[in-house]
């Protein structure tokens, strides 16, 4: 009798499985064939807003405060070389010759941080502009694990130029203030095209916190940033992608 009554209960199982594991398969091939679609339109399409856009104002709004949204798209022509040192400088130096990921640059940071060092992160511009466009903020194995899956997608997909062009049009570069060419605005009254090596540097030396650090009437932490970002400038010679 104990065999009988398991025996609808099991089938019943295997049919709750069976629905699960077509679920789950469903929603794998949704997620891969919609996120590398999202991948191919960005490709040519300038990214309108970013998830990180949106949290900010809706935090604004919870804190009410004022909502200062400042963004504006610039192709690459148009903003100036010395900002693409810059952020190479400051934040990804093996840029042009990477597949993504700075492994070498992951294991300092690994190292370092177990040291109680305070140290910038291991995450290359490819990283930072997969997270900016395609993810949330804050940090979870799943998050991660996205990363490095749209890390790949656009390394393969965009390629390093297209990249930049979308990270210097993306990331947060002051309260409010998205994109190279509101920063060249906002913190210098100039355009994308026209930012001067020091100028540059300065954007790029608050990349780590925009919303605390200023790029003009900086503290003496910023300005010796900012020496260092135009030593390693100057280094980089002509950007080839």
């Amino acid at each position: 009798m104990a065999t009988k009554k398991n025996k609808p209960k099991t089938a019943s199982n295997r049919t709750f499985f069976q629905k699960l594991r077509r679920f789950i398969w469903k929603a794998m091939l949704w997620f891969f064939g919609l996120s590398i679609l999202s991948v191919i339109i960005f490709k040519w399409v300038p990214v309108p807003i970013t998830p990180l856009m949106v949290t900010r104002v809706i935090e604004s709004k919870f804190d009410d405060s004022e909502t200062i949204f400042s963004h504006d798209w610039e192709p690459l022509e148009n903003i100036s070389p010395n900002l693409q040192k810059a952020v190479i400088a400051s934040e990804d130096g093996n840029f042009l010759k990477h597949s993504g990921f700075d492994f070498e640059a992951m294991q300092k940071a690994y190292k370092n941080n177990k040291k109680g060092k305070r140290i910038k992160g291991g995450s290359t511009i490819s990283q930072q502009t997969a997270k900016n466009v395609f993810l949330w903020q804050g940090r979870s194995y799943l998050r991660k694990g996205l990363e490095a899956y749209f890390t790949v997608l656009i390394e393969l997909i965009w390629g390093k130029e297209r990249i930049m062009e979308v990270y210097l049009n993306s990331i947060e570069m002051g309260n409010g203030v998205y994109g190279a060419q509101e920063a060249a605005r906002h913190w210098y009254s100039t355009t994308a095209k026209d930012l001067t090596p020091q100028q540059a540097a300065g954007i790029a030396a608050i990349l780590p916190n925009p919303r605390k650090f200023k790029a003009s009437n900086s503290s003496s932490y910023i300005n010796r940033r900012k020496g260092k970002i135009q030593r390693v400038m100057r280094q980089i010679g002509k950007i080839e992608y």
